[in-house]
């Protein structure tokens, strides 16, 4: 059995800066791509950065610049190092990972994690 665990939400002030992670649980699996999502209310489901598995990041254009996404191999976990909050990048961020597990690849998605950006 294999899941995504994310951790790292919560409320920062505009300007400030907040790292989520996604840990990947379980065993004899391999990862591809990793992505981060997010949603806010009334909104649809949009990409914010994904990294393959040879580390080649890919961001939307509303956090080039301020977001870092990055992955670590051995732990099975990517990192969303996010800076200069704005309050639009409030939202629902879930990491999603395509994972090959019991003979197949599969979607992974995380529980979803609030990020909250308000003074």
């Amino acid at each position: 059995q294999v899941q995504l665990v994310e951790s790292g939400g919560g409320l920062v002030q505009p300007g400030g800066s907040l790292r989520l992670s996604c840990a990947a649980s379980g065993s004899a699996f391999r990862i591809n791509s990793m992505v981060w999502y997010r949603q806010a209310p009334g909104k649809q489901r949009d990409l914010v950065a994904s990294i393959t598995s040879g580390g080649t990041t890919n961001y939307a254009d509303s956090v080039k610049g301020r977001f870092t996404i990055s992955r670590d191999n051995v732990k099975n976990t990517v990192y969303l190092q996010m800076n200069s909050l704005k309050p639009e990048d409030t939202a629902v961020y879930s990491c999603y990972a395509s994972i090959y597990y019991g003979g197949t690849w599969r979607a992974y998605w995380g529980q979803g994690t609030q990020v909250t950006v308000s003074s």
